[in-house]
């Protein structure tokens, strides 16, 4: 019986979409976090009675055929890429991407990873790192005197000194787009690396070649919906109920064959 193994694919479905909804909720406080979504696709369908086959019994051509369907497939969990809102923080270090692009990271392998987290601090040695301690790229260091930090949309990093009143220089913050960024990879602490899929980056200063620019005293919010993701968990719920149903179904009708005599 057919009804068994498609009713258990879509109850795997619908565990993955609420797996999915679980994740989001989880981060409905983390800065720039982007909702996620489940989506599914149908398997191979039989075809017991192709259509547009000739009838051999009188020659007329089948108009719909016999299509049986196997059940569904998760096909992609993609990201669902909003402007979060801006929430103030008045922190030096603080900067929020108003736009499309991402914060360049050097990971302890060298490897680049991008994030939209910008919630940056500073280490021992005045170094702009993220709260992981990941150096911002390029690298920009903060002098022990210096009194305050300015950052202006364009990225640029100045610091005010007790001995002068003019704003020195220390560096420019760049931004990454990419063609595709529903194509990053997701590795944890709002960090994500380039694939085939992302493209490369293009690298750009903040306000160029499309990319945003950058807000100090902010963070970005989280962009998920809490309402719209409760609301699409009751119809996961219902939906694996459903499912859940046709396997009990199925089993009866198989128990009622074998009471056949």
């Amino acid at each position: 019986m057919r009804a068994l193994k498609i009713a258990a694919t879509g109850m795997s479905a619908q565990q993955m979409r609420v797996e999915t909804i679980s994740n989001n909720l989880a981060n409905m406080s983390t800065t720039g976090y982007n909702a996620r979504r489940a989506e599914f696709a149908d398997l191979h369908y039989q075809q017991l009675a192709r259509a547009g086959t000739v009838n051999a019994a009188d020659g007329t051509v089948l108009p719909t055929g016999v299509q049986l369907g196997l059940g569904v497939r998760p096909a992609a969990v993609s990201v669902h890429l909003a402007q979060g809102s801006l929430s103030a923080t008045q922190g030096d270090l603080d900067v929020a991407i108003d736009g499309k692009g991402f914060l360049e990271i050097t990971l302890p392998s060298g490897q680049a990873a991008y994030t939209r987290d910008g919630g940056l601090k500073r280490s021992a040695d005045g170094l702009i790192v993220t709260s992981d301690g990941y150096p911002v790229s390029p690298e920009i260091t903060i002098p022990s005197d210096a009194l305050s930090i300015s950052i202006n949309a364009d990225g640029e990093v100045y610091a005010y000194f007790s001995e002068t009143a003019e704003a020195q220089l220390l560096g420019q913050f760049s931004l990454a787009g990419f063609s595709n960024p529903k194509g990053l990879e997701a590795i944890g602490s709002n960090l994500f690396t380039e694939t085939e899929a992302s493209g490369p980056a293009n690298v750009s200063t903040p306000g160029q070649d499309g990319l945003g620019t950058l807000r100090q005293g902010y963070l970005e919010d989280s962009s998920v919906d809490a309402v719209r993701e409760v609301t699409e968990l009751i119809e996961a719920q219902r939906g694996y109920e459903l499912n859940a149903k046709v396997i009990s179904a199925a089993d009866q009708m198989l128990g009622a064959t074998t009471q056949v005599r």
